[in-house]
C-alpha cells in the first residue's frame, strides 16, 4: 500500500537539472542560456568554459548536473546528448536602499534567478 510513483516530467530520452537562487538578473542569465541552446553538450561546455560572463560558471555546473543525471539516472549516452532546452525564471528580489539627498531613499534591487536545462539524447541519424 505505497504511494504511486510520480510521472516523469520529461520524456524517456531526456534528463533535466535545475539551479535556483542564482545571484543575477534573468536578462543577463538568458544571454548565457541562449548561447548553449540546441548545441551538443561537449560544444556547450566548451563555450561556457571560455565565456567571459561571470554567471557562465554556474550555468556550466547546471549543465554538468544535467549530463550526470542523464548518464547515471536514466542511462543515456553522453556522446549523443544535446541541450534541448534552457530556460530562465525569476526568483526573489532582495530590496536594499541607500540614503539620498533631501531625505529621500534610493531603492536598490538585487534580483535572483533560476535556470532549468533539459538535455536530450539524439542519435546520429536524427542530427543529420
Amino acid at each position: 500500500m505505497s504511494k504511486t510513483k510520480n510521472p516523469r516530467r520529461v520524456a524517456d530520452n531526456e534528463a533535466m537539472a535545475k539551479t535556483r537562487m542564482l545571484r543575477t538578473s534573468g536578462q543577463k542569465l538568458n544571454l548565457v542560456a541562449q548561447m548553449i541552446r540546441n548545441k551538443p553538450v561537449n560544444k556547450a561546455l566548451t563555450d561556457l568554459t571560455f565565456s567571459k560572463k561571470r554567471i557562465a560558471q554556474d550555468v556550466k555546473k547546471c549543465l554538468q548536473s544535467a549530463i550526470a543525471n542523464a548518464e547515471n539516472n536514466h542511462g543515456l549516452d553522453v556522446d549523443e546528448l544535446i541541450v534541448a532546452e534552457a530556460w530562465v525564471g525569476k526568483n526573489l528580489t532582495m530590496k536594499r536602499g541607500r540614503p539620498r539627498a533631501r531625505g529621500r531613499f534610493g531603492k536598490i534591487l538585487k534580483p535572483f534567478s533560476e535556470l532549468t536545462i533539459v538535455v536530450r539524447q539524439q542519435s546520429a541519424e536524427e542530427q543529420a
